[in-house]
């Protein structure tokens, strides 16, 4: 009984040393500077993507799972009265929006399929897919050209899933927003077809956002 009760002291002494000094994992937050939140990779074989996080040097490619992309209270602005915009909410109304032209001290999500190479996949292009989101309200994702006039990628007011094509080779960056302040959680996923014919996808993975009042 004394030798059972010894092992079993050291076995929980030593769990217990394990336990001290693994460290809690903590997620990366990233409050400003730019980010590609969409990269894709081609391995030869498979399609992925991560978050290429280009805010420390030399930049560094993390899964979206480990990052916490916070948008600040100075990306807090209202929705225009243009009727284009009104799928953001009602005129007036406040939305956060991490935005398409870099602006100081304001995360900058990108898109990025620079290291697809030419020929690997059918119609040199992916398609990105935002699968779900939950949060407090709706996120929009969506480009605005010269004369302000937007283009809707992903909206989640309107149902999801929605998919974008993005060709190969494209940097590119898009207006994200949110239409009220919160946790918010969205879920992404990338396929495309080989230059051969076959279904490929990279599986979905999920971000967060935290959106300050």
């Amino acid at each position: 009984m004394k030798t059972r009760r010894l092992a079993g002291s050291l076995i929980a002494g030593f769990v217990a040393a394990v336990l001290t000094v693994a460290p809690a994992h903590a997620a990366t937050t990233i409050s400003s500077g730019h980010v590609d939140a969409i990269d894709v990779d081609w391995t030869g074989s498979a399609l992925t993507f991560d978050l290429r996080d280009s805010t420390v040097t030399p930049a560094v490619d993390r899964a979206p799972a480990d990052v916490v992309l916070n948008a600040v209270s100075a990306s807090k602005t209202t929705v225009p009265s243009n009727s284009a915009y009104s799928f953001l909410g009602t005129a007036g109304s406040p939305v956060w929006i991490l935005p398409q032209t870099q602006a100081s001290g304001i995360v900058w999500p990108g898109f990025n399929t620079e290291d697809v190479p030419s020929g690997a996949l059918s119609g040199n292009a992916v398609t990105v897919k935002l699968v779900s989101v939950t949060g407090p309200a709706d996120v929009s994702v969506y480009t605005t050209n010269s004369l302000g006039t937007p283009t809707i990628w992903f909206d989640s007011g309107n149902g999801l899933p929605d998919t974008r094509s993005i060709a190969i080779n494209t940097h590119a960056h898009a207006n994200w927003a949110f239409e009220a302040a919160g946790t918010y959680t969205a879920v992404f996923e990338v396929t495309a077809t080989t230059s051969g014919g076959t279904a490929i996808t990279t599986g979905q993975k999920t971000y967060t956002f935290t959106v300050q009042p």
